[in-house]
This record gives C-alpha cells, sequence and structure tokens, in this order.
C-alpha cells in the first residue's frame, strides 16, 4: 500500500477540524458545521484513520485533543490564516471585513464595554460573524482558540501580538454612607482595620493590595493584606457590595467611573498611587494580516478612545 504524506489530510478537512476541536461537544460541532452527529463522527474517525492516530478523546462528559490532534489543528489553523493571508493580499488588505471572529474577554467588562462596541462593529461590518465568550480566568495567551483577547496589563509572552487599546487605572473606592460609617483610611496600613472586599480573578494575587507614592528614587511601596467578610470573582458583584456599604474595593477605573461621578461611590486614598492595568487587545502572530482582526482592533481602541472615562 502506498499513500503521500499530503493524503493524510485533505484541505477541505482543516476547516472541519479546526470546527470540531473549538467546540465543547460533537453535538456542538455538528450544530456549528450543519451535519448530524453521526456524520461528523464518521468524518472525523475517516481522517484519523488515514492520519493513523487518534485526535480526539471522547467521553460521555467532555472531549479533548491528544497530542496529536493538537499537533494537527495547530498547523491546520495556521494554514487557514496563511490562505486567508494571501487571499487578503491578492485582492487587496483594505477590503470589506468578513468572516469568523473569536473574541474572548472576562465578564464584566466584556458585558459592560466589549459586546456594546461589538454590537456596534457588527452592524458596521455585517460579513463578519462574532463568537464572544466571557470568562473568570482568561485563556492561555499562547492558546489559538481566539482571534482577539482583551486582557489587563500587558502581556509578558513574546509570543503573541498585545496592542494597548485604552488607559486603565485600578482605584479604591467605598461608599460615603460606609466611610461615614468607618471613617477613612489616612494611609495603606489603615485598610487592615475596614472591610475590604475581595476579588478572585486570574493569577492575580488574592487579596494583596499594592499602593505607592512619590517617584522615580523616592517611589515607596506599601502591601496590604486586605480582609473583609466578602469575597467574589465577578467584579461588578463586588462594585454592587460597596454600593450597598458593605467596603473599600479596588477596582478598574472603567467600572466604577459613573458611580464616582454621581457620588455614589468616592476615591479612598486618592494621593496614592494603585496598580495600573491597561487594556489591550491580544492576537496570535498568525493572524497579524487578518483584515478582520486588524479592522476589529481598530474599531475597539476607537470606541475606547471615545468611552475613556477620563473622556466623560
Amino acid at each position: 500500500m502506498t499513500s503521500s504524506t499530503s493524503a493524510l489530510i485533505q484541505p477541505a478537512e482543516l476547516g472541519f477540524l479546526v470546527a470540531v476541536a473549538g467546540s465543547p461537544s460533537l453535538s456542538a460541532a455538528a450544530r456549528d458545521l450543519g451535519l448530524s452527529k453521526a456524520a461528523v463522527s464518521k468524518r472525523l474517525a475517516q481522517v484519523e484513520q488515514r492520519c493513523g492516530a487518534t485526535l480526539l478523546v471522547r467521553t460521555t462528559r467532555r472531549m479533548s485533543l491528544t497530542p496529536e490532534g493538537e499537533l494537527v489543528v495547530e498547523g491546520a489553523r495556521r494554514i487557514l490564516a496563511d490562505l486567508e493571508t494571501l487571499g487578503q493580499t491578492l485582492a487587496g488588505t483594505r477590503q470589506e471585513p468578513q468572516g469568523l471572529l473569536r473574541v474572548n474577554a472576562t465578564l464584566g467588562f466584556g458585558r459592560s464595554h466589549v459586546a456594546p462596541v461589538i454590537s456596534r462593529f457588527v452592524s458596521r461590518y455585517p460579513r463578519v460573524e462574532v463568537q464572544l465568550q466571557l470568562s473568570v480566568n482568561p485563556p492561555p495567551l499562547t492558546e489559538d482558540a481566539f482571534d482577539v483577547c482583551i486582557r489587563f496589563g500587558e502581556p509578558p509572552d513574546t509570543r503573541v501580538i498585545a496592542r494597548r487599546l485604552a488607559a486603565n487605572q485600578r482605584l479604591l473606592v467605598a461608599s460615603p454612607h460606609y466611610l461615614a460609617r468607618l471613617g477613612e483610611p489616612k494611609t495603606p496600613q489603615d485598610l487592615v482595620g475596614h472591610a475590604c472586599i475581595g476579588i478572585r480573578q486570574g493569577d492575580e494575587a488574592y487579596g494583596t493590595w499594592r499602593l505607592s507614592t512619590g517617584s522615580g528614587t523616592r517611589k515607596r511601596t506599601e502591601v496590604v493584606k486586605a480582609r473583609g467578610p466578602l469575597t467574589t470573582n465577578d467584579g461588578e458583584i463586588a462594585v454592587q457590595w460597596a454600593l450597598a456599604g458593605h467596603g473599600i474595593v479596588m477596582r478598574a477605573q472603567w467600572d466604577v467611573a459613573r458611580h464616582l461621578r454621581s457620588g455614589r461611590l468616592v476615591q479612598v486614598l486618592p494621593q496614592w498611587q494603585t496598580p495600573e492595568a491597561d487594556i489591550y487587545a491580544v492576537m496570535p502572530q498568525a493572524l497579524r494580516l487578518s483584515t478582520r482582526v486588524r479592522v476589529f482592533v481598530d474599531f475597539l481602541a476607537d470606541a475606547f478612545d471615545r468611552a475613556h472615562p477620563a473622556h466623560l
């Protein structure tokens, strides 16, 4: 029996494999592909037979890629991205964006700020199909499950492209009612005696607040172990608790600006500098020339610039 390596996977199967790998189950993949579950299972089995390796492990509750499957799907995504780039080069990179765009963002910020921008984006570019996934913990930067991830803080990984979309500062805030009852902290160490609302998100050190004063050689940082009776993994809930007078919370300027303007929240220790959390769009290297990704990120940057709390 003779067979060439190039015949192991047919070009038409690249998109099929990527779609299956990006779905939580074969049933979901079948719905996305417009096929029956049996047809998807049969086609996958045929590909695996030609490859001589199992690409996907299926159980009753979940499915996951094998090491061979990860290799094949990563290659398929890279080839599809290269084909798209080639097509855009031939047609002109300034053409109207089209195709599927997979976006990931955090729960609160994604719901409040990213989703409304996507709504305007698809109205402006109807040939783009957007899938938005919100998650508590952002996916690994090198994972190709998404085309654009909205992240806080500059990513340290050089294997991805990161574009700064907007400035963002974390602020300590509390309700006037809470401060009237328990007093306003004068120094960072005063926070130890207050009810601090905890937020568990991503890989950030839970309950550790860093506040700085001065600059250059005179800069001094104090680390406070913030504790309190309330903790959540949802930043929006933490803000609601602060509004209800339950304590002090450290939250992004974008998430509390409207409450500061209305007076429902006030900034605590405003003379101390709190950590920056600038907003970035993170993209795989392979998609650096993708029209839909480039246009979407430009659209985000423009929208965030006009909506920045400091401009309102």
